[in-house]
């Protein structure tokens, strides 16, 4: 990275729909002299045309500055790279479209953050370009939209305040998708695809999705916890019934992968789940049943070849479709954690909620991953780390947070309530 580069965030696949919110959020709340932004992408009219709407929607943005660059043409994105201190992208699937990007911020020593849910491809690139992140000092922070910001950020609330509450940390941690209302992108659902296409295909993908453990670092991929809940379950913590989480696969792998990289501050023995609540009673149960019943078949039709392109050719979304900006400003989503430790004066629960009233897949991402870049580019994090390939929670930590609460998330915690 250049010592005083032109930009400090560029956000790239400006054009497309989660790139554009992203871009759109960014411009309205920084003026320019408190983030150099730039948008990015491959197609100069189209980014020429954001860049205009953008100015014209602003009273502080007089011009936008565009950065032109193809993921076929690696010396165009280690152009970009050079010039900025950090690079955000929401440009997917990064299965096929990711690598030379993040190889350049490597190679160039700038921070990167992005949106993806590919644990197949974060497992290649902390592979990769572990190690050569750190000596280069490029931070890449995967996973800072809905996947996996509210799960990782909220168990490294509800470890923060056990630790410092009770002198311990919490042993079990289970994230419950309380409820919430939004879409899921053409791009999300374009990622999940490209998932199992790997998974059907190469057999590092298979292994990643067996291991419960498979983004730790490596020789550290083995431990206690069996992995996501895969049937209706009572709910140890809480009560009532529990269904397996869609989202379970991507954010438990990533929650290890903090505890892993900051040295284990929650117990080598830490177990987490994430779980959809479906209440009480026999409703409960048969919520819980319809829930997993689904997921189950939807999962099972996306591991046959024919059935997977179908629904990609005919159901999903196309890669750039997205809902409308009052959409994506209607929706909601809220996480809730509960922590179980045991502590001097014996066992203790922690609860934490996560969560804020826009579109999850969008409106909220957008911020996410906004404020995520900024606190990069500002270099407002708590973290051990100058370089690596990062988690949210480890990478940035709790000033991330802080940032969302400033801009309309809930991100509180303390000591369980009895009311449950």
């Amino acid at each position: 990275m250049d010592a005083d580069p032109t930009h400090d965030v560029v956000v790239w696949g400006a054009t497309g729909v989660a790139g554009r919110f992203t871009a759109e959020y960014l411009t309205e709340r920084y003026a320019p002299e408190e983030l150099s932004l730039a948008v990015g992408g491959r197609n100069r009219e189209k980014l020429d045309a954001l860049a205009d709407d953008l100015a014209s929607r602003s009273d502080a943005w007089n011009d936008v500055p565009v950065a032109v660059g193809d993921a076929t043409d690696p010396e165009s994105l280690r152009a970009i790279a050079r010039e900025t201190r950090v690079v955000c992208t929401t440009v997917g699937p990064y299965t096929r479209l990711g690598t030379p990007l993040v190889e350049a911020c490597v190679e160039a020593g700038t921070d990167y953050c992005d949106l993806t849910g590919e644990v197949n491809w974060v497992r290649e690139t902390i592979d990769r370009f572990h190690e050569a992140a750190v000596e280069s000092g490029a931070r890449i922070v995967h996973g800072c939209g809905f996947d996996s910001v509210p799960a990782d950020l909220g168990t490294l609330l509800v470890q923060s305040f056990a630790r410092k509450s009770y002198g311990a940390p919490c042993e079990t941690v289970r994230i419950y998708l309380d409820g919430g209302s939004g879409s899921v992108s053409g791009g999300t659902l374009a990622s999940f695809g490209e998932l199992f296409e790997a998974a059907a295909t190469d057999p590092l993908a298979r292994e990643t999705l067996r291991n419960p453990y498979s983004l730790a670092p490596r020789g550290e991929r083995s431990g206690v916890d069996p992995g996501e809940q895969r049937w209706p379950q009572r709910d140890a913590l809480r009560g009532g019934w529990s269904a397996p989480s869609p989202m379970a696969p991507v954010n438990e792998r990533v929650v290890r992968r903090s505890n892993a990289l900051l040295g284990y501050p929650w117990g080598r023995e830490f177990r987490c789940t994430e779980v959809v609540p479906t209440g009480t009673g026999l409703r409960g149960a048969a919520t819980a049943g319809l829930v997993a019943g689904g997921l189950g078949a939807f999962t099972a039709a996306m591991s046959v070849g024919p059935l997977r392109s179908a629904l990609r050719r005919h159901v999903f979304p196309d890669p750039g479709e997205g809902p409308t900006r009052e959409e994506a400003e209607a929706g909601s989503f809220l996480i809730r954690l509960l922590g179980r430790g045991t502590g001097a004066d014996g066992p203790f629960t922690v609860e934490a909620e996560f969560g804020t009233d826009r579109d999850p897949g969008y409106g909220a991402t957008a911020r996410m991953l906004g404020e995520s870049a900024v606190s990069l580019a500002h270099d407002e994090v708590n973290s051990p780390f100058d370089g690596g390939v990062l988690t949210p929670a480890s990478g940035i930590g709790l000033p991330l947070a802080e940032r969302l609460r400033e801009v309309g998330f809930t991100a509180s915690v303390g000591e369980a309530s009895d009311d449950r």
